[in-house]
């Protein structure tokens, strides 16, 4: 089983997935705009806003990976909920990141942190030598978790 974070952007799809495969040392492994879909019966006209959007945009980091869209501007008849009816900011989640040192972990937090809001500086704690949390420039909610060292059996 594998859990990959599926993130939603008000028109900054692209702009953040470039930046988060900098940021991680990812790669963008598909990426695709609202403007490449076939027409079907029954869609109506997508708004010219909407032709630029990204419909769909994979990140590769390693074995992990984060998956992205835009939402579509809100549609007359289409509720938000439905993922087509305008753009809700993140609620009652956070992505979590381990990194493997606290060095790592505060590159990670500027980069994160960089015209965002922190919420909990980065720093050691009880059960981490590097911990914090910050809403990225694009509305991302991201806890950043130095891993801690197990001792040798």
């Amino acid at each position: 089983m594998q859990f990959i974070p599926y993130l939603n952007f008000d028109g900054q799809c692209a702009e953040a997935m470039a930046f988060y495969a900098q940021l991680f040392g990812g790669q963008i492994t598909h990426q695709m705009r609202f403007s490449d879909m076939p027409p079907s019966e029954g869609m109506p006209p997508l708004p010219p806003e909407a032709q630029s959007r990204l419909m769909h945009a994979h990140l590769q980091v390693g074995s992990q990976a984060i998956m992205a869209s835009d939402t579509l501007p809100a549609l007359p008849g289409v509720s938000a909920e439905s993922c087509g009816g305008g753009y809700l900011k993140p609620q009652g989640m956070w992505v979590s990141i381990g990194v493997d040192s606290a060095a790592d972990g505060e590159r990670v937090f500027a980069g994160l942190a960089e015209g965002g809001q922190v919420s909990m500086p980065f720093a050691a704690t009880f059960w981490s030598p590097g911990f914090g949390m910050v809403t990225d420039r694009f509305g991302i909610p991201w806890m950043v978790n130095a891993q801690t060292q197990q001792p040798a059996a």
